[in-house]
């Protein structure tokens, strides 16, 4: 987490005696990153968080995925994806490397508890809502907001009254803002496209839990039940800079330019292997002779995934992406907008969209689910443009 947040009561300093009223010590918990050697948070629990009663397998289906292969464009149509019972247990691979995994969920029910222990989570919510129930407190989430969770922090989502459809990102490592719109001491810089004031954390603490609790853990696309003796939600006080946090797409701050700005200015976070960027309503290219978007490009180092969240994204309009679509633009593989520019477009007009970008600097592979959804016409969409023979 980027800044440093207190909440509830503590002890005047770390690894002191915290006495409770009636007698007894609470419990401190550190959460840390990288070995006690980057970010963290401090917990204090009424009652101790390592008590095991139990552990035992989960069974799960092994994720069936395939390469690219041959190399092409894909469009996966996340709309025809059959509803899942959770944000964690339903929710559906679609695209993965050893890096990241990429998927889509629509969810009703409640999920247990659970941890990733592999990495970071980011989960964009596309429409609907939801509680983020944790151990450092409730966190109210919308249609918009990316939701970013901390390795091994234990939560529970539970949807809103019309339940919630979410994009999901599983990182093996940690999600964060990018380095360069931070000061080196860690303050959001004035160049960057948002700020603290519009990250939102837990505002107060759980709802205190009694009684033993199961915790789903995932480690490496294996899933463990642990049943523990005391509640996880049971914190008096915790600081630090290691807790969920929700950012909306709509404070997003675009750059804009008199010719196209590229992608790396709607870049939102980072994680190992892969970038994740925010294309919103913004002004268009205002220079008289400007194209209007993005000339032909091939991207040599990476793949990119584009999840069309809302307006119209106009440099795919007749390709047959719609809201929902989400496209795979292989590395090696020459794309760009659907036509040709004709020297006729208006300059400096507000551009109607909202999409979700993954960068990811190893090849994606694609699950059996997502070739379930796929169009098999979008290879030729492109030449459709043009008259070509398959138009």
């Amino acid at each position: 987490m980027p800044y440093f947040r207190t909440m509830g009561s503590l002890p005047t300093k770390r690894r002191t005696l915290f006495p409770k009223p009636d007698g007894g010590y609470y419990s401190e918990e550190l959460v840390g990153e990288e070995g006690f050697s980057s970010d963290l948070s401090h917990a204090y629990h009424v009652n101790p968080p390592t008590a095991i009663v139990k552990a035992e397998r989960v069974e799960r289906d092994p994720i069936e995925t395939t390469e690219n292969w041959p190399l092409i464009p894909r469009h996966i149509r996340t709309g025809e994806i059959s509803s899942g019972s959770d944000v964690v247990m339903g929710r559906v691979p679609l695209l993965t490397n050893s890096d990241v995994t990429i998927g889509f969920v629509t969810a009703t029910e409640s999920s247990e508890l659970y941890r990733d222990a592999s990495g970071d989570e980011c989960i964009y919510i596309y429409r609907g809502s939801a509680t983020l129930r944790s151990m450092f407190g409730p966190l109210e989430v919308k249609q918009g907001d990316y939701v970013v969770i901390p390795a091994g922090v234990v939560h529970q989502w539970v949807p809103g009254e019309d339940g919630v459809d979410a994009l999901t990102i599983e990182s093996k490592g940690h999600i964060k803002p990018p380095r360069r719109y931070l000061s080196k001491a860690g303050q959001f810089l004035e160049m960057a496209p948002y700020r603290e004031r519009d990250l939102r954390g837990p505002v107060e603490l759980p709802e205190p839990e009694v009684g033993e609790a199961d915790v789903i853990v995932k480690r490496d696309g294996l899933f463990s039940r642990i049943t523990y003796r005391f509640h996880p939600f049971d914190l008096v006080g915790w600081n630090g800079m290691v807790y969920p946090y929700a950012f909306s797409i709509y404070d997003f701050e675009p750059i804009v330019g008199r010719i196209h700005q590229p992608p790396p200015v709607h870049q939102t976070f980072e994680g190992p292997g892969f970038v994740l960027c925010s294309f919103v309503p913004r002004l268009s290219d205002y220079d008289p002779d400007a194209v209007g978007g993005p000339a032909a490009h091939m991207n040599i180092d990476s793949d990119e995934v584009m999840f069309y969240a809302g307006g119209d994204y106009a440099a795919r309009s007749g390709s047959g992406i719609g809201l929902g679509s989400m496209s795979l633009h292989p590395l090696g593989w020459t794309h760009g907008p659907q036509k040709l520019p004709d020297g006729k477009r208006k300059p400096g007009v507000m551009l109607d969209e909202l999409a979700v970008m993954v960068d990811t600097f190893q090849p994606l592979k694609l699950t059996s689910a997502a070739l379930a959804v796929e169009d098999p016409s979008y290879v030729t969409s492109w030449d459709r443009s043009f008259g070509g023979a398959n138009g």
